[in-house]
């Protein structure tokens, strides 16, 4: 294995648009490879999965029994990923919200000394396009409640967008069994940041899913005010 960075993309139904996210990816990224996280999708996702790692051997498909949402996805590519000792490991969605341009920023940023870069929509510079209202107050509220019981030093809590070092990305996996929806990604923040390890921002542009179906839910408010709330208890 000649890569040092891995890509992972976690997938359910998402057949139209993963081969341009993975040919997007990985020409971006010369010296990476992609693992594909497909919750059994109904649609065919997982076999055109197969079809894009039997043409190229930086294409990888990890293939999972049933859909339990994005925490357990990404922590099963996580395990993947330090079995196989990459260096930087970066968490992206498939829908093209996140542009695969800003991969080498990246990965330039945790070579420069970041355990976690962050891809973040809320710092100068950053913009959010295609949301209707109702998600921007969600999204601020969400981060402005994180912001407020775990720390004011990161402002997107919440993004999942991400580059990890690799002990860094062993941080998350010692927080134990991950939550679901945003709270993932503010736990995931939350383990770097109380290890010690160094965490930098960096300005995208964030944009609305075009093709698909969003798989945000929003009737999980007070299960992820408690589980914020249990982190800060926690420490």
């Amino acid at each position: 294995m000649n890569a040092r960075t891995l890509v992972i993309v976690p997938t359910y139904n998402e057949r139209e648009n993963l081969e341009p996210l993975v040919t997007q990816s990985l020409a971006a990224l010369h010296d990476s490879d992609l693992l594909v996280v497909d919750d059994a999708s109904p649609d065919g996702t997982g076999a055109l999965a197969d079809e894009l790692a039997a043409r190229s051997d930086r294409v990888h498909v990890l293939h999972r029994s049933r859909k339990e949402g994005l925490g357990p996805a990404y922590h099963a590519g996580f395990r993947w990923a330090l079995e196989r000792r990459y260096d930087e490991v970066i968490e992206m969605d498939c829908d093209f919200s996140h542009a695969p341009s800003d991969l080498p920023r990246l990965v330039d940023a945790a070579r420069d000394g970041a355990d976690l870069v962050i891809g973040s929509r809320y710092i100068p510079g950053a913009r959010i396009e295609g949301w209707p209202w109702y998600r921007h107050l969600l999204s601020a509220a969400a981060n402005l409640y994180a912001r407020t019981l775990l720390g004011r030093s990161v402002r997107d809590w919440t993004s999942g967008f991400k580059c990890f070092r690799r002990a860094a990305l062993q941080a998350v996996l010692d927080a134990g069994a991950p939550a679901n929806g945003y709270v993932f990604q503010v736990q995931g923040t939350h383990g770097v940041r109380r290890r010690g390890y160094s965490v930098v921002e960096l300005p995208v542009v964030f944009r609305e899913r075009t093709q698909g179906e969003s798989k945000v839910r929003y009737n999980s408010t007070v299960e992820a005010i408690w589980a914020v709330w249990t982190l800060r208890r926690h420490g």
